[in-house]
């Protein structure tokens, strides 16, 4: 057996949604800042995430996130996060499971009980909260950065159809909310294509049609994902289930999409600060979340939102190509990927 490009990953699950953890065998990233890093990986080594996640070494359901040394010297740990289908600057599930991981390989020091740490990320530093008993990390909070709404009740029209509704809301990333009810969906697993399908759908209409604005990250302004929205079916407050380009749904609750609701809640007025909020996902799991701060984003009104969830390493493997295999950066195919721009070979 030959192996180059040999990887070192621990893979672990969030409340559902999986994640392939890099702790070794990618030497450091240039960039003086999360941001600059993670736009090297995009330009110059996308196969790097290409070896990661797509098959025959991962699939649609999976993301991975690269642990490193942090760019900014307040912070303890910094990571990079990749999905199927881009590099996403913050995430609630891979924030979770990263952290999870580094404490339970030792990468990062565990106190007991509760160790308190300062990530490192493209969208900004991410304070965390870990509660640690014996050895194991039973549950992760961390404060986002600073979450804001972009437009209530906007209207989009999508192919099929017609006048779309929805919020719109930066949560880490820039998300489009829309009432399942309104299409005749449940949140449920049997509806997860149609979901994943209408979600697509709904997300290239309104790239083309909204025009968003982060007033402090020019590049982050593109919209990342439509989370639907609906009733709790599972003692919760409220259920969601995010569509993942190229085209899939979000396994877990979804942190950042939790984020993004909070703050349409607020701007709404019909949570207070401090009111807990259970947000039930695809898989009935669920993120605790609240809002515990007020600030600002240039001239907008933003909270500060934290999230709660658990996270379950369930293997440690070594991923490497053969130099001889006539697939070395891997492939996609439309029947599992769809016809995203990462459906090649």
């Amino acid at each position: 057996m030959r192996l180059e490009r040999i990887l070192h990953t621990v893979d672990a699950h969030c409340e559902g949604e999986a994640s392939r953890v890099v702790v070794g065998g990618v030497l450091a990233v240039p960039g003086e800042t999360m941001f600059e890093r993670k736009l090297f990986l995009e330009r110059h080594r996308d196969d790097l995430r290409r070896q990661l996640l797509f098959e025959p070494r991962g699939q649609p359901a999976l993301s991975a996130v690269l642990l490193m040394a942090p760019a900014d010297p307040r912070a303890d740990i910094g990571y990079l996060i990749m999905e199927g289908a881009d590099y996403p600057p913050m995430s609630g599930t891979n924030t979770i499971n990263a952290i999870t991981v580094a404490l339970e390989t030792g990468i990062v020091a565990m106190r007991e009980p509760v160790t308190e740490l300062t990530a490192d990320t493209p969208a900004g530093l991410v304070r965390v909260s870990a509660r640690c008993e014996h050895g194991k990390c039973v549950a992760v909070s961390f404060d986002n950065v600073p979450c804001f709404v972009s437009e209530l009740d906007a209207v989009v029209d999508v192919p099929g159809l017609g006048s779309v509704p929805m919020d719109v809301a930066y949560g880490g990333h820039f998300f489009a909310l829309v009432p399942a009810a309104e299409y005749g969906l449940e949140l449920v697993p049997e509806c997860a294509d149609r979901l994943a399908e209408l979600g697509e759908r709904i997300k290239r209409a309104a790239s083309s049609q909204l025009t968003l604005r982060h007033p402090e990250l020019p590049a982050a302004n593109t919209l990342g994902f439509v989370t639907w929205i609906g009733p709790p079916t599972a003692g919760g407050h409220g259920r969601n289930a995010t569509v993942v380009s190229p085209g899939r749904l979000d396994r877990s609750p979804c942190g950042t999409a939790t984020c993004a609701r909070l703050a349409v809640l607020a701007a709404r007025g019909q949570i207070a600060h401090g009111e807990e909020y259970l947000h039930e996902g695809i898989l009935s799991t669920i993120f605790r979340g609240e809002i515990v701060g007020s600030t600002r984003v240039g001239d907008l009104d933003a909270i500060t939102p934290r999230i709660t969830g658990r996270s379950w390493v369930y293997a440690v493997s070594q991923i490497g190509v053969d130099p001889s295999d006539p697939l070395p950066a891997g492939y996609t195919l439309s029947d599992t990927w769809g016809q995203g721009p990462t459906a090649r070979f």
